[in-house]
């Protein structure tokens, strides 16, 4: 590595020669005596070179630092001789109509009352894969190319990652064209452009032998109350993960004896929620009470009440009782449920989709709204309950 007593003392020579510094960078030093920083690369197989600046206006920690910016814009997959061309002709602008700053506002704008799920997988899709590589181009100058090409490095490692990202600059570009900052959204000129992708089916045990077992399993659970206690919980209620974890004593209706969600707080967002509770899961809920009954959440994280259990936490405990990921899911609990109902029980499909949370719709095609058969959901709980109970004590061949 070169040192400032060596830039300083390099003196001009009948031809011009270089002195190197690390990772490319070098000191051209031309027999006229001027003094160049330059950096060789190779983008897309080719060898090209950068103009760091010159010397003395450009020192060597200067020049260190614009190698730094270079060889991080490589790593984003972004030619740096490329970035400062448009940065000569002012296509990568500093005013408000960025990709950047319309993400940010959006940000501000439609994350707040998401789960703390969506918010951590939009900010991370924003943050590590979208503003890096567009941030700074004006979002009304993105071509469809140009996002494909952002996408692709995100389908190299997730194809449902890639498909969540366009889905995201989506909303993004239709942010802009409501604010005035943008004419189209060249996301939708995408579709059927990324890979397709794979459904993933979560495992779940679905015969009632290997089921009471597990079932038997989580009541000898010898971990925290509050873990045990949305284990019990998940199997009655047919609500999503999420949906459980980030249940707060405000969705309690003691006196109707069920849950009521809002339509911000479930994954289908526009559709709010009840759930009946059977008499096994409104005993838990107060037994819960007494562990969580200071906090807002039913199930509070044990790192801190102010915020709720984590999706790590059921995880973890069906492992430690030996139910792998492979074999059993705590996703997997909505199709336990919806299968065994359907098999053994012989409830009504369409009961099980609206308790599901699935869009069901009337003859007419209209959406039932949340009190649709409510008290034909009620008993069905109330069966799946006694039934789960019934195959816990039973003597199996």
């Amino acid at each position: 590595m070169l040192t400032n007593m060596q830039v300083q003392g390099a003196k001009p020579k009948e031809k011009d020669y270089k002195l190197t510094d690390e990772k490319g960078m070098y000191l051209l030093v031309a027999k006229s005596g001027s003094r160049y920083w330059r950096m060789n690369y190779r983008f897309a197989g080719k060898r090209k070179t950068l103009a760091l600046g010159v010397y003395p206006e450009v020192g060597l920690k200067d020049a260190r630092n614009k190698l730094i910016e270079a060889r991080r814009s490589l790593s984003n997959g972004v030619d740096p001789c490329l970035l400062k061309h448009q940065q000569k002709l002012g296509l990568i602008s500093t005013n408000a109509d960025t990709f950047e700053s319309v993400a940010r506002d959006w940000e501000l704008r439609h994350l707040e009352g998401k789960s703390n799920s969506h918010i951590t997988r939009s900010k991370a899709l924003l943050d590590n894969d979208l503003i890096p590589l567009l941030g700074r181009r004006p979002i009304n100058e993105i071509e469809p190319v140009e996002l494909l090409a952002v996408l692709r490095k995100v389908e190299s490692r997730s194809v449902d990652m890639a498909h969540r990202a366009r889905a995201l600059a989506g909303q993004v570009f239709r942010y802009g064209i409501q604010i005035g900052k943008v004419d189209r959204d060249p996301s939708v000129d995408l579709r059927g452009a990324l890979k397709s992708k794979i459904k993933n089916h979560y495992p779940a045990i679905i015969e009632p032998k290997p089921f009471s077992q597990l079932l038997i399993a989580i009541d000898h659970y010898q971990g925290t109350n509050t873990v045990k206690n949305a284990l019990k919980l998940v199997p009655m209620l047919m609500l999503r993960p999420g949906e459980l974890r980030q249940m707060k004593w405000s969705n309690v209706n003691w006196e109707k004896q069920q849950l009521e969600y809002s339509e911000l707080e479930m994954k289908t967002k526009g559709r709010p929620h009840i759930v009946p509770l059977a008499d096994q899961a409104y005993g838990i809920l107060q037994e819960q009470q007494m562990f969580s009954g200071n906090s807002n959440f039913v199930f509070p994280s044990a790192r801190g009440a102010r915020r709720p259990l984590s999706d790590n936490g059921m995880r973890s405990a069906l492992l430690t009782m030996g139910f792998e990921s492979s074999i059993h899911t705590v996703h997997g609990f909505r199709t336990s449920a919806r299968t065994m109902m359907d098999e053994v029980l012989h409830i009504e499909p369409h009961l099980l989709e609206h308790q599901l949370h699935h869009l069901v719709k009337d003859p007419n095609g209209r959406a039932y709204n949340r009190t649709s058969h409510l008290e034909a959901r009620k008993k069905m709980l109330q069966s799946w309950a006694d039934y789960l109970d019934k195959i816990k004590v039973k003597k199996w061949n």
